[in-house]
Order: C-alpha cells, then structure tokens, then sequence
C-alpha cells in the first residue's frame, strides 16, 4: 500500500517565554493558514495527525484546519517535542495502520533531519534542491513509500514535494 507522510515545521513563534509555551506570531497564524490552503488545494488531507505538545505546534494545526485543510483527529505526542530523527521515526511507525496519509507537525533540527534521513537524495530533484536550501518555519516536506508504517525505515522513502508556506 503506497502511503504519504507530511512531515511540517510549525510556523513562526513569538520568542520570550518558555520554549514548550511560545505562541506563534500574527505571521505565522497567516503562514500556517496558508500552508492549510496550499494542503487543501493539492488534495493532502491527512488520516492522522501527530503534533509536539509544544503551544506553537498545536497552534500550527488549528491555523491548518482555518486554512482549508481538512480536519482530522491530532494525537498530542510528547515524543515529537524536540525529538531527533530515530524518536520520530518510533513515533511514525506507531500510526494507525489504516492511515494512507499521515501528518507529523514538528520542530527543527528532527523534522529536516528526519525528512532527509527518510528520503536519502529519492524523489524529485526540485524537491531535494528546495530541502537543501534549509526548512524554514512552516515548510512542509510531502513522502511517499510503499510499505506499512511500522515497516518505515531511512532511505525507504521518496521526497515528492518541498514546499514554504507564505501568506
């Protein structure tokens, strides 16, 4: 079964309190809105979410959904928080196994890490210059593999799409 993994940086957050507590600033509430808008025209409604606890990434999820994007269940994992790319792939392999599309809003450096371990130079060629460029606030990165979650290893997945959500 070919299944998608939308791995999304969330968007930009105000700087001053606790890390785990930072709010997202005015632009990246309109950011996230608009990374939910460019999900939602490219039909990549996910089956599964699974989102840091963190405020900015839970935030990050609720601007997707008044974006356009359409609303699932978000299962609020500690795990993602922080979480180097070997966590995150524990985390991935836990989804439901009737998801065929499966979102993970995180932090940087796992989620860049985790989407260049996963694809290792597979996929488009556009998509990897655009991932080498960096992964900025709300940049979303879009996989494809063949196989069950519980199965996802490095390099098993191809990079399909890059994208930088702006409003």
């Amino acid at each position: 079964m070919d299944r998608t993994l939308i791995l999304l940086r969330h968007a930009n957050a105000e700087s001053g309190a606790a890390d785990h507590d930072r709010d997202l600033t005015s632009d990246g509430w309109k950011d996230a809105r608009a990374a939910g808008a460019w999900l939602h025209t490219h039909d990549l409604g996910a089956d599964e979410v699974l989102c840091s606890t963190a405020e900015r990434t839970r935030q990050t999820t609720q601007a997707l959904w008044e974006g356009g994007c359409c609303e699932t269940d978000v299962r609020y994992e500690e795990r993602i928080y922080n979480a180097r790319p070997e966590a995150l792939l524990e985390v991935v392999r836990d989804s439901d196994e009737d998801a065929s599309v499966v979102m993970v809003v995180g932090h940087a450096p796992g989620i860049p890490a985790f989407t260049s371990l996963l694809a290792d130079g597979e996929g488009s060629p556009q998509a990897h210059e655009l991932l080498a460029q960096g992964f900025p606030t709300t940049s979303m990165a879009i996989l494809t593999f063949a196989g069950h979650w519980r199965d996802l290893a490095f390099g098993a997945a191809r990079l399909d799409r890059f994208h930088i959500a702006r409003a």
